[in-house]
């Protein structure tokens, strides 16, 4: 059998398909990407406004990454965890300055594969920290924290714990934005609450300020962790470092993941130097922690991000995509933070529709829910791709609301 014969029977039928059925049929097969832009086994180019899901933050094949991850490749890939080698502990450094430049507090990381991953750690740092009885984490509903037993038992979103029931113990949910039903449920038992300052799954909904203060306040006087999941927010995204700093709060633990790498798979746990202490030789490990590869790919990532002034850019760029958007007929709210924007519409419009019509123009989003197209282009985003990816979602929507009889929300 030749090797092309291996080459795209994913997008064949479900019957040849190599994969299991998690994530469903494929849309379209990608084999090249440049920047903002992609394009796919036919030829065709398409404005990448998902960018992985809020990954490739510096664009597809960054120059400085791409270089970084390739002379690692010649140098040294992997050696286990016995040993040190320094491109993982520059990065863990450079990780290091980052979130005490934001928390005014040193801390220490543990390297992860994952978003879900460094949850894990999270939940597991904080049973240990918390002690035997003191083992609840606390989280919102809505919220999206990973698929692993632990980060999805955290995560606030029933229907995704169905299949998999039961659920691990120690585990409690509230509404979103309620500080009042947080302080219900934070007593004694309860090691941590986690929480994210932008729910991405959830729908693009940014915590107050005032609510993420309050929790800070409810944690210091119940002895609670605060925990902030920064997967996707992490790295610029919402216009700063990270998204926590919009409340001028200083978490306890802070997970990352996604545009850590700009693609390559790799995640962090950061803790205070006293939080991390609660950990132990032996009570937590992965083989490809930390390795030379992907770490390279994370020093690149920080250096690019530091030499352009990426939140700047996010701030600058996601000005611009949102009053653009706000101009557009059938488009009622554009919510988030810098380049992490949720575009909400008008009654009657169905956003899983919207999604395929834009991918079929050419622009890749995605319908986070049955009425907000999220939009999470990478942070080199040009001017001219914001002006093509709006008159394309202006287009979408003004032929799906000629199709529907009238104007949205009529």
């Amino acid at each position: 059998m030749s090797s092309h014969a291996f080459t795209h029977p994913a997008n064949t039928s479900a019957d040849r398909c190599p994969f299991m059925p998690v994530f469903g049929p494929p849309a379209l097969m990608f084999e090249r990407g440049l920047g903002t832009e992609l394009w796919d086994s036919d030829g065709k180019r398409y404005l990448d406004f998902l960018a992985g899901i809020a990954v490739v933050s510096l664009g597809h094949c960054n120059p400085a990454v791409a270089a970084a991850v390739s002379d690692q490749a010649t140098t040294l890939v992997h050696v286990s965890n016995f040993f040190a080698n320094p491109v993982a502990t520059e990065a863990a450094l450079k990780v290091n300055w980052l979130l005490d430049t934001a928390t005014g507090h040193a801390g220490q990381v543990f390297f992860t594969n994952s978003g879900a991953e460094s949850n894990e750690c999270a939940i597991k740092l904080a049973r240990k920290h918390g002690g035997r009885g003191r083992h609840t984490v606390v989280s919102a509903f809505g919220s999206f924290h990973g698929r692993t037993l632990a980060s999805l038992a955290a995560t606030g979103q029933p229907t995704k714990h169905e299949p998999f029931a039961p659920m691990p113990e120690g585990f409690r949910h509230v509404a979103w934005g309620d500080l009042e039903a947080m302080e219900r449920v934070v007593d004694g038992s309860v090691a941590a609450v986690l929480i994210e300052a932008i729910q991405g799954e959830g729908g693009i909904h940014t915590a107050s300020a005032a609510y993420l203060r309050g929790l800070r306040d409810l944690c210091d006087r119940t002895g609670a962790l605060l925990m902030v999941d920064e997967i996707q927010t992490g790295f610029a995204r919402t216009g700063a470092w990270f998204a926590f700093e919009h409340a001028g709060i200083s978490p306890d633990v802070v997970t990352l993941a996604k545009a850590m790498g700009n693609g390559m798979p790799i995640g962090a746990c950061w803790a205070r130097r006293d939080v991390a202490a609660a950990f132990e030789p032996g009570d937590h490990g992965s083989t490809y922690s930390g390795t030379a590869l992907a770490t390279a790919a994370v020093n690149a990532t920080i250096d690019e991000m530091r030499r352009i002034d990426a939140p700047a850019l996010a701030r600058r760029q996601g000005a611009r995509l949102v009053d653009a958007l706000r101009q557009v007929d059938g488009v009622v709210d554009v919510r988030g933070r810098g380049l992490m924007l949720g575009v909400a519409l008008a009654d009657g419009l169905d956003a899983k529709a919207i999604y395929a019509d834009l991918l079929d123009r050419g622009l890749i989003a995605n319908a986070v829910d049955a009425s907000t197209i999220r939009l999470v282009p990478p942070i080199t985003v040009s001017d001219a791709e914001i002006d093509e990816a709006v008159a394309m979602i202006a287009a979408a929507i003004a032929d799906a609301m000629a199709a529907s009889g009238g104007s949205a929300g009529d």
